[in-house]
């Protein structure tokens, strides 16, 4: 469902998360436990309609504020694939699906959004026919054309500009291989898209995409009209139809929304215009910005983080009715890239990585953040556990001294000797200048050479996302959400040879066979995958090694006492913002 590359900012410390409960009976806030396993069902309702049900007690006014450590790289529909870009871009861009929350659960279900349905597949399975909602319009006034639609697909397609978004039109769509975008000679012609009037939009594949329904709710599928595209600069004046506008965006650190007087409740099945604004201040002090949140005085009752608590801060909780919990269908990985370290050098760094000390150095909960030994999350249909020896997320490893001279001593014996590893870490943040400090002594003490890379944290995500970057460990995807609930939104976008070109690659690796393993699964059906993506899994694991899996991630977000309704979206293990309110409004 909407399950994007989640960010491994400071200290690989993550957006993601994962449980299910019941809401609590005196804050409306999801307080239920970790229930690792189903967060993500294919559930779809073509017949809803707007406007999205009441939530009990709602009040309308006032501003809430979101306190985040970390910086989202962009608010470019066309660009977003990271968790909390999709959340927070939800209150102001519409796409044509999106997931409604229903039931004391929030279980997640596919409605239409700006579509009218579901689509229609053709008997070949290759076009697909949404039909469009009439009478939509920008924030401005101006009415949203089903050319607006067809533009942003394939604005979608200029990943040389837009390096960062989703990528399965290019594997999925006609000519998606080939075609540049609309900013190339002859770019306004691609025979992908095609709106025969302007309540219709045709979609054409090269391949079966069954899927294409869940993928319609990205941000990337938000209408865009031609003549207001500013390429880089778009971000700053979008054109919006969602119930908020953005007010100012000063890229990195902060962002405002205020109410949009054309956003049109009626047509929405998904969204509340509630409180009348929103304040995102990023690159905050995590510490600092959750322990203002817990204390929820004067205006800080009004926020929230949406990091997980950091561990020291537990005992600073009390009350439970604070904190959002639920599930996420979200793996966390330590990357490693297997162009640049050779298989025999990445198990020896697996025998070395410290988890147990680096789970502690990086502020996690135990309950909330198990130790993984997989790839695909338990909340992925299919998902089978397995462990292999030494891939179980746990060990002291280097930190052993027995552990660190063997290594050390394999380490001669193929000729490596102070191999040396290189990652990117942020000056600006604590817990990552702490991680960084014990993988660094760690590592050097099992006979690697370390070359730390100091960023502010503001441009990790960049260096990071950089496939040929000048380092060899950590580079993103370094964790993963389901973009829909199925083994097909991980495997072939991640670990596909295509997939470095594509920007999505975890490990680069490049092996035909496996491209053909992936692809071989791929073509079977839904109900026949389940029962081999497992296995494909194990295969990465054992065979290549270009990931230690590190943990499955689990929401515990702090919130203001102020808030109402702030639960968990278990499609992305973030706040679910667009429903949320203030008891008290100011």
């Amino acid at each position: 469902m909407q399950w994007k590359r989640i960010t491994a900012v400071a200290a690989t410390v993550m957006l993601a998360a994962v449980a299910c409960g019941s809401p609590s009976s005196n804050s409306g806030n999801n307080s239920g436990g970790s229930n690792l396993g189903g967060a993500q069902e294919k559930a779809t309702d073509a017949t809803a309609k707007g406007p999205a049900p009441d939530v009990d007690g709602a009040k309308k006014g006032g501003t809430i504020t979101v306190l985040s450590d970390v910086t989202p790289s962009t608010f470019d529909s066309t660009d977003t694939y990271y968790v909390d870009g999709n959340q927070i871009e939800k209150l102001f861009f519409r796409s044509l699906t999106q997931y409604r929350l229903e039931g004391p659960n929030h279980k997640p279900v596919l409605v239409p959004d700006l579509a009218e349905d579901l689509g229609t597949k053709s008997e070949d399975g290759l076009t697909w026919t949404f039909k469009l909602k009439q009478g939509i319009k920008y924030q401005d006034g101006t009415p949203v054309k089903a050319e607006d639609y067809a533009y942003a697909i394939k604005r979608s397609f200029a990943t040389d500009l837009f390096t960062d978004g989703p990528t399965y039109q290019k594997t999925f769509f006609l000519d998606g291989d080939k075609y540049k975008g609309p900013y190339v000679a002859g770019g306004d012609n691609y025979k992908g898209v095609e709106t025969p009037d302007d309540h219709t939009l045709v979609i054409k594949l090269a391949k079966k995409f069954d899927d294409l329904p869940y993928y319609a709710a990205f941000p990337m599928f938000a209408p865009i009209p031609k003549a207001k595209d500013t390429q880089k600069n778009y971000e700053l004046k979008p054109m919006v139809t969602g119930p908020y506008q953005v007010t100012s965006n000063v890229v990195g650190t902060e962002l405002k929304l205020s109410k949009n007087p054309n956003w049109d409740p009626n047509t929405d099945p998904v969204r509340h215009q509630y409180v009348d604004g929103w304040d995102f201040k990023f690159g905050q002090d995590l510490i600092k910005a959750q322990r203002q949140v817990l204390a929820s005085s004067g205006p800080d009752a009004s926020s929230l983080s949406y990091s997980n608590l950091d561990v020291s801060l537990l005992p600073e909780v009390k009350d439970q009715s604070q904190m959002i919990k639920g599930e996420s269908p979200c793996s966390i990985m330590y990357t490693m890239d297997t162009r640049k370290i050779p298989l025999e050098v990445r198990k020896l760094i697996a025998k070395a990585y410290p988890y147990d000390a680096w789970r502690k150095v990086a502020g996690l909960n135990p309950t909330d953040d198990p130790p993984s030994s997989t790839i695909l999350p338990p909340a992925v249909p299919g998902f089978e556990k397995y462990q292999l020896p030494g891939l179980t997320g746990t060990g002291k490893g280097a930190e052993d001294d027995a552990v660190a001279a063997e290594v050390k001593s394999e380490l001669a014996k193929l000729g490596k000797s102070n191999f040396e590893l290189s990652w990117y870490y942020s000056i600006d943040d604590k817990i990552s200048t702490q991680v960084n400090q014990l993988r660094t002594q760690m590592f050097t003490k099992a006979g690697f050479k370390v070359r730390a890379v100091g960023l502010p944290k503001a441009k990790i995500r960049a260096a990071n996302g950089d496939q040929n970057a000048p380092v060899n460990i950590g580079k993103t995807p370094a964790g993963w959400c389901s973009d829909w609930p199925s083994g097909t939104s991980w495997f072939p976008v991640l670990f596909k040879s295509d997939a470095i070109g594509l920007g999505n690659s975890v490990g680069q690796l490049q092996d035909k066979a496996l491209d053909a393993e992936i692809d071989a699964v791929t073509a079977k059906s839904p109900n026949d995958q389940l029962k081999e993506w497992s296995k494909v899994d194990k295969d990465i694991l054992e065979k290549y090694l270009p990931v230690l899996p590190l943990y499955w991630s689990s929401s515990n977000f702090p919130v203001g006492t102020n808030i109402g309704h702030a639960v968990n979206d278990p499609t992305q293990g973030m706040p679910e913002f667009t429903s949320m309110f203030l008891k008290q409004p100011s």
